[in-house]
């Protein structure tokens, strides 16, 4: 058994790099601001304020959230419903942010996710990974890119879903989640103080996977 956890802040390619590990490692893929996201859409289905603790609390018991592997892939489910590409919106985004710094929705998940990776090995992506959810994780990487070329790649991914947007209008939401998720009271997205700091920028997705596995392999040895 082996846990990887991938922090960082949006657009630096945790969830691209992350599945291509698994892949490569033979291991499960966990993408957990899935699960933020997933939340967030409920909330905004319920048209209740993300950013009220109160009314979010409030309807987490009608909020069931699974995880389900088909033919390797993940998806989520709210309430047995898949929401594939509904969750990924620039929109979708700030609803994770917000909720994601509500105690009550952390608790909520926290366990989900905990399960997963002791029932097996895992790479595990998100932005408090390696500080709250895995904290013994066997290795922790922190991914980072420059603003710019974050912005660039997560214009070019909402592009090619049909999303119409602009690298200015991504660059200014990212940088305002950034900012959300770094001064969150709980589980702020810092990096861990035994994680590897990995700035992939103008990297390709391969030349930044093998990077990370030659990282993998220094920590804990045999054939990655």
């Amino acid at each position: 058994m082996i846990q990887i956890a991938i922090d960082g802040p949006s657009g630096a390619g945790k969830s691209t790099v992350a599945k291509a590990l698994a892949k490569k490692m033979g291991i499960v893929y966990v993408d957990t601001g899935a699960l933020y996201r997933t939340v967030g859409y409920y909330v905004r289905s319920q048209s209740k304020d993300p950013k009220n603790a109160a009314e979010v609390e409030a309807l987490l018991p009608s909020v069931k959230v699974e995880l389900k592997y088909e033919n390797g892939v993940q998806k989520v489910y709210l309430n047995g419903e898949d929401l594939g590409d509904r969750i990924r919106t620039p929109e979708m985004s700030m609803y994770a942010s917000a909720v994601s710094a509500i105690p009550a929705v952390r608790a909520f998940l926290l366990e989900t996710q905990r399960k997963i990776a002791r029932e097996n090995s895992v790479v595990m992506d998100g932005r408090d990974i390696g500080t709250v959810i895995l904290p013994n994780a066997d290795v922790k990487i922190f991914l980072t890119a420059s603003d710019e070329c974050r912005a660039q790649r997560r214009c070019d991914e909402l592009r090619a879903k049909g999303i119409e947007t602009t690298v200015e209008e991504v660059l200014a939401d990212m940088r305002e989640r950034d900012a959300n998720d770094r001064n969150r009271a709980v589980a702020p997205a810092v990096a861990a103080p035994d994680a590897i700091p990995f700035d992939n920028s103008g990297m390709t997705p391969d030349e930044c996977t093998d990077g990370i596995i030659a990282l993998i392999r220094e920590r804990v040895g045999g054939d990655v």
